[in-house]
């Protein structure tokens, strides 16, 4: 486990924050977590678009009015 008064340096980069050296040494006990972010993002954003399909959304979305009361 890190101590308090080690230093975590990235080439190039002078400062690192405590929590930037928490985080590292946090994912560096515990890959899984990566793993799981790795999931998670290919779940939400990374998926095939219908591109069809999205244009015949479109097509049947309804206009929304600017100003609602009128």
């Amino acid at each position: 486990m890190m101590k308090h008064t080690e230093k975590v340096h990235r080439p190039g980069d002078g400062y690192l924050s405590e929590f930037e050296q928490f985080m590292q040494g946090f994912l560096a006990q515990h890959p899984e977590v990566e793993v799981n972010r790795q999931r998670g993002w290919d779940i939400w954003w990374d998926h095939r678009v219908d591109l069809d399909e999205l244009d015949k959304r479109r097509e049947n979305e309804l206009p929304v009015k600017p100003y609602v009361y009128d």
